[in-house]
């Protein structure tokens, strides 16, 4: 009996955190709708739920702010945990433009690669007399 299979019929793993197996974007078309899916849904959702945190953190802060004068140690500690927050979405955000960046000129890159590392190789055959 076969093992059962990591992805659900759509190709998406089925759990967090696991990858597809030997799912790498590899022709033109599928380097472009990878990075269309990243430009279209991945960073709109990311900078959404980044803007949720900090309409919910903007709640938190208040609630646990000086009312009386004296304040609550959790704001300062809130505040420090959402500009690591927002360094770590901002670092994501920078990533996923790379990403979607990177997929768009892959092609190019190999490309050049290619011919370039080509043209090293062959200078001249002997074959070439005949």
């Amino acid at each position: 009996m076969d093992a059962p299979s990591v992805l659900s019929v759509s190709g998406v793993p089925r759990e967090p955190g696991v990858s597809a197996p030997g799912r790498l974007a590899s022709s033109p078309g599928e380097k472009r709708a990878a990075a269309k899916a990243i430009e279209d849904r991945i960073e709109p959702d990311t900078r959404a739920a980044g803007r949720w945190v900090d309409e919910e953190h903007g709640a938190a802060v208040r609630e646990f702010g000086a009312k009386d004068g004296d304040g609550w140690l959790t704001s300062g500690a809130l505040k420090k945990a959402h500009t690591a927050w927002a360094d770590q979405v901002g670092n994501l955000m920078n990533r996923l433009g790379a990403e979607k960046d990177a997929l768009r000129s892959g092609n190019a890159v190999l490309t050049s690669t290619d011919l370039a590392v080509g043209s090293t190789l062959r200078q001249q055959s002997s074959l070439d007399t005949y």
